[in-house]
């Protein structure tokens, strides 16, 4: 199941104002202006995963609640088959599924990306609360913390303080799948 960008626009300004938070409030807890908020909100602008991470942790809810409106039911064990985790239709440069979106009260986000290669040398970069882990399943990648920047390649892993700024390209003219665990 893929969740468009814009119905989680649309969800995360209602559960804002139900939860009589202002733009100023949650631009601060995802640091970025109020403008780019609003941008986020209004669906100009992609929502990246660390400000979902940031908002989910400030306004309370699962990431399940706000992607898909619904609670996760799961409480002894979750499944979920190849291809069929729950999506985020972001942007082309990330593809986003959540393999344990049906899962109730998780410690951790687990997540197959896949970054699409880009010519560009540019990496954007993000922060929020918490720590990563990426284990390259695919092709390679080069990932960005703070000032370092290290080449993983598939079968290496990489475990960092997501309170860094930190992102990722794909290299070598290929995508890479990366499995990231979000602490």
């Amino acid at each position: 199941m893929a969740i468009m960008n814009s119905e989680i626009a649309q969800r995360l300004k209602g559960i804002r104002l139900l939860s009589d938070v202002s733009v100023a409030e949650m631009a601060k807890v995802t640091g970025v202006t109020e403008e780019e908020y609003l941008k986020l909100e209004n669906n100009e602008t992609p929502l990246s995963v660390s400000i979902l991470l940031d908002a989910c942790a400030y306004l309370n809810i699962s990431m399940t609640e706000l992607l898909t409106g619904e609670r996760a039911r799961l409480h002894t064990y979750s499944f979920v088959k190849n291809g069929r985790g729950l999506s985020v239709d972001r942007s082309k440069a990330y593809k986003y599924e959540n393999l344990a979106f049906n899962f109730v009260d998780r410690k951790v986000e687990p997540l197959l990306v896949t970054v699409e290669y880009n010519e560009s040398p540019e990496i954007h970069l993000n922060t929020h609360q918490g720590q990563e882990f990426h284990y390259c399943l695919e092709g390679s990648f080069e990932l960005q913390i703070g000032d370092h920047v290290v080449t993983v390649e598939e079968g290496d892993s990489a475990y960092f303080d997501s309170r860094q700024p930190h992102g990722m390209r794909a290299l070598n003219g290929k995508c890479a799948k990366i499995l990231v665990i979000t602490i």
